[in-house]
């Protein structure tokens, strides 16, 4: 009898530390993604501060929805948009392109 509680026990203990190393290694996979995800939008930070100080008109092109009012100003960027989607769209297709 004594030898199957040890038994139990044993088992019970290494099923605990298979939980609690598998919860470890998520945990390092999942730092590691948010310094990942940090360091890009420090990244796209730059660039957008950088473009920002060049005299590109977007968010000022023709197209571009902006209705002031007395009280209230509506701004939706519609051809900016649909410019910024058709660049990145050839940007990812290319990337795609030289993956395979």
């Amino acid at each position: 009898m004594p030898f199957s509680r040890f038994r139990f026990s044993a088992l019970r203990t290494r099923a605990a530390s298979d939980r609690v190393f598998g919860l470890i290694g998520l945990m390092s996979a999942l730092g590691k993604l948010l310094m990942v995800l940090g360091g890009v939008l420090v990244l796209l930070g730059l660039v957008l501060t950088l473009l920002g100080r060049t005299n590109l008109p977007l968010g000022r092109l023709p197209g571009d929805i902006l209705y002031r009012g007395k009280n209230t100003t509506f701004y939706f960027p519609l051809a900016t948009s649909i410019l910024l989607s058709v660049v990145l769209s050839l940007l990812l297709y290319v990337i795609s392109k030289f993956r395979r």
